[in-house]
């Protein structure tokens, strides 16, 4: 009972802070354009929300119930010697601290050397391109684009008054990329004109083709024109996740930062590891695209991707470096920031570890599942979870904390001096 009143005493604040950083970032996407990313964001809140009352609650309460052999097959003995001060942990930290530059910048080196990578990512998949084994649907759309044009499988349509229905006719044809134009249906006063376009659905070229025709269609006064289809909702959603992009993205960044100040009370250490971290997903990105285009044979990333990696691993990373930096805080106000970094680290290792590592294999699942998205998602943040627990938090984080010095918590000063 007292060994559980220390812990959460000592873990809570950490556990709260780490909570709120993934739920806040969760709800960042409240913001977006898109219905499914809205309802993704309060889903996923609310469940960390109800995992940290878990954690924080029915666990504690749960464990004190049963006597020392829960914790089999290493059962804990009172007055046992605490071995975490010699372990590998400790001496790693002990390492980094005598040579703390050459080590944080060969680990800067490192994650810069994979995020190359990130400067070839295409994004965007075509409808054939989107299943990890090519599904029946697939196959017939390709025998048909052999035969006909490549959208005829889908063909764009276009809404207009029936009075002008020839003239949008005409003005769609006259496009570069459209193969044919005619009415299909039409009532007493919209006809429903089917275009068929040359490139293959959801491809670029596709996309390209959309935007001259809704340009040339709306020039046709008093038609009225809309254009729809099965590439025109896919050319939305693709505006759409670029706009999702420019304001989650900004606003996970400073909530994540607002978090870290509130709990640090300071400004370097935040700004520190917020760069870490972001140096982290470029370099998951950069590794995921080199393993998509040399093993994987990918074209290009699933719009999805970019936005949903950059939320877990931000969230995710900035969490384990909590854990470290909050108790390398506790420690600093008795030792000094070298030593409460190094007891920090020998102390936090281990769990931290392994929970990364758990993760991880949580999210390379994602890889046996038959949609290319799910799988470049699980595939990056796998990476980028391991980055985060093995290189980031272990070594250039401590890194830069010996660096600093006393200045890593500036202007707090609650540090021995």
């Amino acid at each position: 009972n007292e060994a559980m009143r220390k812990a959460l005493r000592g873990a809570g604040p950490a556990i709260i802070a780490s909570g709120s950083t993934v739920t806040l970032a969760l709800l960042t996407l409240s913001f977006a354009a898109l219905e499914g990313n809205r309802s993704l964001g309060i889903v996923c809140a609310t469940g960390i929300v109800i995992a940290m009352i878990s954690a924080l609650v029915v666990l504690p309460a749960a464990l004190v119930v049963f006597p020392r052999w829960v914790f089999w097959p290493i059962t804990p003995k009172l007055g046992g010697r605490n071995k975490s001060d010699t372990g590998l942990w400790a001496k790693l930290g002990k390492g980094v601290s005598k040579n703390p530059i050459p080590v944080s910048i060969a680990g800067f080196v490192i994650l810069a050397a994979l995020a190359t990578g990130a400067s070839g990512i295409q994004v965007g998949l075509s409808s054939t391109d989107r299943f990890l084994k090519t599904p029946e649907a697939v196959v017939g759309q390709q025998v048909l684009a052999d035969a006909f044009a490549a959208g005829s499988t889908t063909p764009t349509i276009v809404i207009a008054n029936n009075s002008k229905a020839q003239d949008v006719i005409a003005a769609a044809t006259a496009v570069d990329g459209v193969d044919s134009a005619k009415v299909a249906s039409a009532n007493d006063s919209i006809s429903k004109i089917e275009v068929v376009l040359d490139a293959e659905s959801q491809s670029d070229e596709a996309y390209a083709t959309i935007k001259l025709l809704r340009t040339a269609v709306h020039e046709v006064e008093g038609a009225d024109a809309l254009v729809g289809g099965q590439d025109a909702q896919a050319l939305d959603v693709k505006d759409a996740y670029a706009h999702d992009q420019m304001i989650v993205i900004p606003l996970i960044l400073i909530l994540v930062f607002l978090v870290l100040v509130l709990l640090l009370r300071s400004l370097v250490a935040p700004v520190l590891l917020l760069l870490t971290v972001v140096a982290s997903f470029f370099a998951s990105m950069g590794a995921g695209w080199y393993l998509f285009v040399n093993v994987f044979g990918f074209p290009a990333l699933d719009l999805s991707v970019f936005l949903y990696s950059f939320l877990f691993l931000v969230a995710l990373g900035v969490d384990y470096n909590i854990f470290l930096v909050t108790r390398a805080k506790e420690e600093a106000a008795h030792l000094g920031t070298k030593k409460g970094m190094i007891k920090a680290l020998s102390s936090t290792g281990g769990v931290i570890t392994s929970a990364g590592i758990l993760l991880a294999a949580v999210f390379a699942v994602l890889g046996v599942l038959p949609l290319v998205a799910l799988a470049q998602i699980g595939v990056i943040v796998c990476i980028g979870v391991l980055l985060d627990t093995l290189l980031v938090r272990t070594v250039i984080v401590p890194a830069l904390a010996f660096m600093t010095g006393n200045k890593f918590w500036l202007p707090s000063r609650n540090y021995k001096p």
